[in-house]
């Protein structure tokens, strides 16, 4: 039994070697980079002259929160890729015969991967302030808007590491994450208002935590439009509440499966 001391320690060495493997894999730099710069100035100049925001506010402000949270939701998806190349590359009984905390793999590549979706956090916001996007609160309420995007990927790269380690291949983690994540993304208010919905999908979208991820993103960073309607539904009218109660779910649910779902494959 290992102590939380050298759990942690084990989980630095960790995250050390998956940033440094970020920095000898020139795909990853890429899809954390350019791709985030792609998004923002396809979205903005090709579907911005389409849409209409009712309340005054720009497209640009209306949309990158939408972006921050599409991005680092499908930036967590690199979590359980990363383990399934792991697993068949055999890496991981590489680290099963070392004397180390088994949590610490997992911990180690979230944590990894966390820094990689606040690069992209920063890559994308540069470029969206380049594009008309403002911050239009204090520094505090924006670093908060920031940090309530991370928490939120933070608990999806966990459930995307369940995945990695029951699917154990890359390219069906890949498929498998797009399947899902692509809808939840689209079906909700990240690239247009919530009006324009179908009843039905008004209904899900409503609830669907990245519809509130990307609500408290643009309350704290002053991206609502002026005179905007209250919202109807509990959760878009406390959506930090709501985004971070499903954070916690997720990782209360998906940290101790994930662990024991590791063990088992080291044992093996």
């Amino acid at each position: 039994m290992t102590t939380l001391a050298e759990t942690v320690s084990d989980s630095v060495t960790i995250t050390r070697r998956n940033l440094i493997k970020v920095k000898r894999v020139p795909d990853l730099i890429v899809f954390a980079t350019l791709s985030p710069i792609m998004f923002v100035l396809l979205f903005r100049y090709v579907f911005g002259g389409a849409i209409n925001v009712p309340g005054g506010v720009s497209y640009a402000e209306f949309l990158l929160p939408g972006i921050f949270a599409q991005t680092v939701i499908f930036g967590s998806t690199i979590t359980g890729a990363s383990i399934a190349d792991d697993l068949q590359k055999g890496l991981i009984d590489r680290f099963r015969s070392l004397p180390m905390s088994r949590s610490a793999v997992l911990i180690g590549r979230t944590v990894a991967d966390l820094g990689l979706n606040a690069l992209s956090i920063l890559v994308m916001a540069l470029t969206g302030l380049a594009v008309g996007w403002r911050i239009n609160t204090s520094v505090g309420e924006a670093a908060a808007g920031f940090l309530i995007l991370l928490v939120f990927a933070y608990a999806i790269s966990w459930l995307m590491a369940m995945v990695g380690l029951l699917v154990r291949t890359p390219e069906v983690v890949n498929n498998a994450s797009f399947i899902v994540i692509f809808p939840i993304t689209f079906v909700a208010n990240t690239f247009v208002p919530l009006e324009s919905f179908p009843a039905v999908l008004r209904t899900f979208a409503e609830w669907n935590p990245v519809s509130t991820v990307v609500q408290a993103a643009r309350e704290l960073f002053g991206n609502i439009p002026a005179g905007a309607p209250e919202p109807e539904a509990w959760s878009l009218q406390h959506p930090v509440a709501y985004t971070l109660l499903w954070a916690a779910v997720i990782l209360a649910v998906f940290v101790p499966l994930s662990v024991r779902a590791y063990l088992r494959t080291a044992s093996r």
